[in-house]
């Protein structure tokens, strides 16, 4: 088990470096005459007193509630994520890492422009959010482990009037401190020199830095050069044990889950209502997009299929922009982002109102087979186990209606009906849409996991049918 250590000794290192001293920053400060609990009581509500670069309890009380981070998870979750992930990092080949000090760098996401000046939504680097709650641009959460002690330090952007008057309110250092609950805050202009000092302190320490999908690239160009100075480091992706941490989520985060999938699938019945011939898919995208945010979804998880006649034979679909015709089947593949977590729903229906005999024939083998799929989740099975019952399933059921031939068996016909489903049954989802992507399918199921259930029929010659809840 950790144990909170002093901040003192960052301080003195970071002061080698210049006139300024950041003793005011530490949580030091409030240990002296304070118990942990109200120092997280003292130091979160600290920050309350003015506008940040996030949604505070005391700013948007309709969103965030005392105590709350973000909303739906409390400051104290975070705590104890971030110890998790280092009771990882450090039991990770324990004999050969014995005696070696640790630092965890954690990027979050940059703005990015469409063009000059004009951004994209940003969205936060999911493993940086979920270790800090912050949604600033341009910051980096470094964890420091040395022996039993590990201290947690957040470098963001320093305030600035002249750039919160054009994009608002920034966080700062003083207010990073109390409102995530990190050991340290300082600006991000001293991690070279915090990083510097931290090396040359600690010659046999492993660095932990995602090195293959670059979040900043401006931080990695210089981080390579640092690190590929420091050869005496060894050098580690963290991504695969932050994401078996991501993989279980916690009741908080199902609570999120669940109203994200609540939202989608309310506003795609209620795209189902309002469907009729001739209109464009992408009156039915802007429906779908309006009735989730009208719901409490930030915005969509990811660009919606919708998909009439023959466009929904291609899998990822997004033009958008055919007008819908009498007897087209129109497949929708929406989900929504709701404070952080994403949602993955696809349903299709005949945009006349009525199935003709042979959609519902198609429509109902698709939604047997996935009624059974979601009953086998019960037995804990891989996601490739069930990708294979699925494909037994559908091969079986379309050989009963002539699509497949009869004497097919074993691989050949899971391999046939791999034709007409030609993508897996299941992913995992939850912070991102295909979440935890560095998690194998081959892994049994445990409590906690999230996981798409979503079979299907490609038939061209007529529609496409496709069901996922």
């Amino acid at each position: 088990m950790f144990h909170g250590a002093r901040c003192c000794s960052i301080i003195r290192q970071i002061g080698k470096y210049g006139q300024q001293r950041y003793t005011r920053y530490s949580i030091d400060t409030f240990r002296r005459n304070s118990s942990q609990s109200q120092i997280e009581e003292l130091s979160y509500k600290a920050a309350l007193c003015r506008a940040c670069g996030q949604p505070t309890a005391a700013t948007h009380p309709h969103l965030i509630k005392d105590g709350e981070v973000v909303p739906g998870i409390q400051f104290q979750e975070f705590r104890e994520r971030r110890n998790k992930l280092m009771e990882n990092i450090v039991s990770h080949g324990c004999v050969a890492n014995a005696g070696k000090s640790h630092i965890v760098i954690i990027p979050s996401s940059s703005k990015v422009y469409m063009s000059e000046k004009i951004p994209y939504v940003f969205r936060q680097n999911t493993d940086f959010l979920y270790f800090t709650g912050c949604q600033e641009p341009d910051s980096i959460l470094i964890i420091t482990a040395k022996n039993e002690n590990f201290e947690t330090v957040l470098f963001v952007r320093q305030r600035n009037e002249h750039s919160e008057l054009w994009d608002g309110p920034r966080t700062g250092v003083e207010d990073a401190l109390r409102l995530f609950g990190v050991d340290l805050a300082l600006p991000v202009t001293e991690f070279e020199q915090f990083f510097i000092s931290f090396i040359n302190e600690n010659k046999t320490s492993i660095i932990w830095y995602e090195n293959m999908d670059i979040v900043q690239p401006n931080l990695h160009t210089k981080l390579h050069k640092l690190i590929k100075a420091a050869s005496s480091q060894k050098f580690i992706s963290p991504t695969n044990i932050i994401h078996k941490i991501r993989l279980i989520k916690s009741q908080s985060e199902i609570d999120l889950m669940k109203e994200s999938c609540k939202i989608v699938s309310a506003a795609i019945s209620r795209t189902i209502e309002i469907s009729k011939p001739k209109m464009s898919e992408h009156q039915l995208f802007a429906t779908v997009d309006y009735e989730c945010r009208m719901k409490g979804a930030e915005f969509l998880a990811y660009p919606p299929v919708v998909a009439s006649g023959k466009n929904a034979n291609i899998i990822h679909y997004i033009i958008n922009n055919q007008i819908i015709q009498d007897k087209d089947m129109v497949l929708m593949d929406a989900g929504c982002e709701y404070h952080g977590y994403s949602s993955d729903v696809t349903r299709t229906w005949p945009i006349s109102g009525t199935f003709t005999e042979e959609q519902r024939l198609l429509y109902e083998i698709v939604l047997d087979i996935q009624n059974i799929l979601i009953c086998k989740l019960r037995e804990m099975p891989t996601l490739d186990e069930l990708f294979r019952d699925m494909c037994s399933l559908l091969g079986k059921r379309l050989q009963e209606i002539g699509l497949i031939p009869k004497h097919l068996s074993g691989d050949k016909l899971l391999a046939a009906a791999y034709i007409y489903c030609p993508h897996h049954v299941s992913h995992y989802l939850g912070m991102d849409v295909h979440d935890t992507g560095k998690i194998s399918r081959n892994i049994k199921l445990q409590p906690g996991m999230i996981v798409t259930v979503e079979p299907g029929i490609t038939y061209s010659k007529t529609f496409y049918c496709f069901i996922v809840n």
